[in-house]
C-alpha cells in the first residue's frame, strides 16, 4: 500500500502505526481488494480498508471483458466513494462509517469502520427465518428512509443489471420473447410512482450479522441507485433461497417486508398505495433480474422453474 495511503489513515484515525492484517477479499474481475488494517495509538483496534486498483488486463469470471464493463466498475466505485461522502443512514439500518475516501490516480481507497468491532461479525451462507427478516426489516427501513430522495451522485437508476448498462448481456441472450420485452419491463419499473433509493446488490453476502442474527448491517454500495425498493427485495431473496424454497416463503416475507414498510415510513405516506404498486412490480422485478442472468451466464443455478415462471406470467401481462 502506498506511502501516501497509509499517512492519511494514520492520520485520520489519529493512530501512531499500523499493520496490514488478513485479506477480507478480493474484488471482482481483480480490481483490488478489501483488507484489514490493525492500528496502535488509537481509539479504533481496526479499519476495513476497500482498495481499488484498476488492472492493466481485468480477469471477469464470465469473460465480460469490455471497454464498457470496464467503465461501469470505475463508474461504480466513483458512486460508492460518493455515496459514503455525501450519504449517511441511522442505527435502525446499519452501514459503516467512512472515516476517508481518496483517488490517486488509477487507485482509490475508502477507509471504513470495521463492522467486526461494532459486534456485526458474522457471516452467513445460509440462513434461518430469523436472519432473513433481519435483512428484509434492514432493507423496508433503507427504503422508507429514502424514499421520495433523489439519487443525486448515484446511479440514476440502481441496481448492477439495470438494462441501460447492460446491452452486451441483452444481445447475448436466446430468449426472443423476453429479449423483445426487456425494455418494457424496464420501463414499467422506471416508471414507478414510489422511488428510492436502493442499496441495489443486496445478496446476502452483503450482509454482517450480529451474533445472534437478529441486527444487520450492509455493505458494498457500489450500485446504489434510485429506482423501486422490491429489486432489492427480489434480489435478497434470490440470494438465499433456492426455487422450492421461494414457492413456499416468498409470499410470508414479502407480508412481513411490508409490515416493517410501512411501520417505518413517514406518517403523511400513502403507504396502501406504496405496497400496491410495489407489490404489483414484484414479477416485473424478479423477471428484470432473469433477463440480465440469461445472457450474462445461461447456466446460473437462479435460472430456476420460480423464475421461469415468473416470467411467463409477466410476458403474458404485456400482451394483455
Amino acid at each position: 500500500m502506498k506511502q501516501e495511503f497509509q499517512d492519511l489513515i494514520l492520520q485520520v484515525c489519529g493512530a501512531s502505526s499500523l499493520r496490514v492484517g488478513s485479506k477480507i477479499q478480493t474484488l471482482w474481475s481483480g480490481y483490488g481488494e478489501i483488507v484489514r488494517l490493525h492500528l496502535e495509538g488509537c481509539d479504533r483496534p481496526s479499519v476495513v480498508v476497500k482498495h481499488v486498483k484498476f488492472p492493466e488486463e481485468a480477469e471477469h469470471p464470465g469473460g465480460w471483458n469490455t471497454d464498457r464493463s470496464h467503465s461501469r466498475k470505475v463508474r461504480s466505485y466513483q458512486v460508492e466513494t460518493h455515496w459514503y461522502q455525501n450519504y449517511s443512514t441511522n442505527q435502525r439500518c446499519r452501514i459503516p462509517a467512512c472515516l476517508a475516501a481518496c483517488s490517486y490516480g488509477d487507485e482509490m481507497l475508502i477507509v471504513l469502520e470495521d463492522l467486526d468491532v461494532a459486534s456485526y461479525d458474522q457471516r452467513r451462507t445460509s440462513v434461518k427465518d430469523r436472519e432473513i427478516k433481519a435483512c428484509l426489516s434492514w432493507l423496508a427501513r433503507f427504503h422508507a428512509l429514502f424514499l421520495g430522495v433523489a439519487p443525486e451522485g448515484l446511479w440514476p437508476v440502481g441496481t448492477y443489471w439495470h438494462l441501460e448498462t447492460r446491452p452486451d448481456e441483452l444481445e447475448a441472450m436466446e430468449d426472443a420473447e423476453l429479449k423483445a420485452a426487456a425494455s418494457d419491463i424496464d420501463r414499467i419499473l422506471n416508471e414507478c410512482r414510489f422511488k428510492t433509493i436502493v442499496h441495489g446488490d443486496a445478496k446476502l453476502a452483503n450482509f454482517c450479522f450480529s451474533q445472534s442474527g437478529q441486527d444487520v448491517a450492509a455493505v458494498d454500495f457500489q450500485y446504489v441507485g434510485g429506482g423501486c425498493g422490491i429489486k432489492d427485495v427480489v434480489y435478497f431473496l434470490g440470494s438465499c433461497m433456492e426455487e422450492k424454497e421461494c414457492e413456499k416463503r416468498v409470499p410470508a416475507l414479502l407480508d412481513y417486508y411490508f409490515t416493517e414498510l410501512k411501520l417505518s415510513v413517514k406518517k403523511d405516506m400513502d403507504s396502501d398505495a406504496l405496497e400496491k404498486e410495489w407489490r404489483e412490480m414484484f414479477a416485473f422485478a424478479w423477471t428484470d433480474f432473469h433477463r440480465f442472468l440469461l445472457g450474462w451466464m445461461p447456466g446460473h443455478w437462479k435460472i430456476n422453474r420460480y423464475s421461469k415462471q415468473l416470467t411467463k406470467e409477466v410476458l403474458h401481462k404485456l400482451k394483455q
